[in-house]
């Protein structure tokens, strides 16, 4: 990712960098940026000064400047709009935000065409081995999730994600997007945690959350907005009405369900019922890792059948399948995880070499049903 972004500050006058709360942002823009200032638009007294006096605001901060949570000040985008067109120079400016929604209206608005945008997700499972923190086993990966202030400050994960979760509550949530019914809504956020890897049911997450249909689908929508929980979407290019149309939901960050799930160690997710849920989800972000790390848009979906014929995961390339891929929590290697895949290849065109199983081990194998490969082994789905 890092040259992706030095690459992309030699083309574009602005670089915006979103992604969850507490995922690296600031860290890593000062680290690619080091001649840059850095202001932080949490600041109080920051924002009221850009608010109230951006004249003197940018006087002061008006070149190779790097702005945190910048959609705190919308007024920033529409003053950049006119300093960067005027200059025509690239690499001027660096903006952060933790709030999609905010942050994406902002650029459409004053700044497109003039930023590159790139998603910072919490660490990866091959960025926590490259940085010689490769987690001791799958359990304790998935148990501790991928937040870098985990392994930087050795934070246990029981400590770590229920004070992220008060934050996020509490300073997203209620002061930046005006949700009310907090109690509610951490019961929603829990309800969603228990349903990973599922078929979104509305109605019934509506109703075991406490608030009707609208509620729900509009706090869905927040936690999409801020990197919590994304809808990942059927595969149904050319198949038309025999495709289920509803999508499946799951956690940017496995440590964060699993908190949610009060599942207190790695040793409890390996006796969890929601263990094989959990390690999709972890193959699922980590795919969509991968492509945001080369700057590229997630192809990734999911195929299901009204017959409940299902393959876990699709890999698009150019409008075509790519990879279909199954995920096993086993450490062993077992055929049958190729059933369905052999089943539906005449309907899908699946070649043995696109047929892959994600499974718990360590090892890889080519076999003649198709590959079985490791998680350490994914980013070669994406390049």
């Amino acid at each position: 990712m890092s040259t992706k972004i030095r690459s992309l500050a030699t083309q574009f006058p602005i670089i915006t960098l979103t992604g969850a709360r507490q995922s690296g942002k600031t860290t890593l823009s000062q680290e690619l940026f080091k001649d840059f200032e850095h202001v932080t638009l949490e600041d109080p007294a920051m924002r009221d000064l850009a608010t109230h006096d951006m004249r003197s605001f940018l006087n002061r901060y008006n070149n190779h400047v790097i702005f945190d949570e910048a959609q705190r000040v919308p007024e920033l985008f529409s003053a950049l709009q006119g300093i960067v067109d005027d200059r025509n120079e690239n690499g001027q400016f660096v903006l952060t935000g933790s709030q999609n929604f905010l942050l994406m209206k902002t650029i459409s608005q004053s700044l497109a065409g003039r930023v590159a945008v790139m998603y910072l997700l919490p660490l990866s499972y091959s960025e926590l081995t490259d940085a010689g923190l490769k987690p001791g086993s799958m359990d304790d990966w998935i148990w501790r999730g991928g937040y870098p202030r985990v392994y930087a400050n050795g934070i246990s994960p029981l400590d770590f994600y229920p004070s992220y979760i008060d934050t996020y509550v509490e300073r997203d949530v209620r002061n930046e997007l005006g949700v009310r019914k907090l109690s509610l809504f951490r019961r929603f956020l829990t309800q969603c945690a228990t349903r990973v890897g599922e078929v979104v049911n509305y109605e019934s997450l509506a109703r075991d959350s406490g608030v009707d249909g609208k509620t729900a689908e509009e706090w869905l929508s927040i936690l999409e907005t801020s990197f919590i929980a994304f809808r990942l979407y059927p595969y149904y290019n050319n198949f038309g009405k025999r495709m289920v149309k509803s999508p499946k939901l799951y956690f940017y960050d496995t440590g964060l369900a699993a908190n949610l799930l009060e599942l207190e160690s790695a040793d409890e997710i390996m006796t969890s019922a929601y263990r094989g849920n959990l390690f999709e989800n972890a193959v699922a972000v980590e795919i969509i890792k991968q492509y945001h790390a080369r700057g590229r848009r997630p192809r990734l979906y999911y195929w299901r059948d009204y017959t409940k014929q299902e393959i876990d995961f699709i890999v698009e390339k150019g409008g075509r399948i790519r990879y279909a891929i199954e995920v096993k929590a086993s450490a062993s290697f077992d055929s049958h995880a190729f059933a369905t895949m052999d089943k539906l290849s005449p309907v899908l065109g699946l070649t043995k070499e696109q047929r892959v199983v994600i499974y718990g081990g360590d090892e890889m194998y080519d076999t003649r049903f198709g590959r079985t490969m490791p998680i350490s082994e994914l980013n070669g789905l994406v390049a």
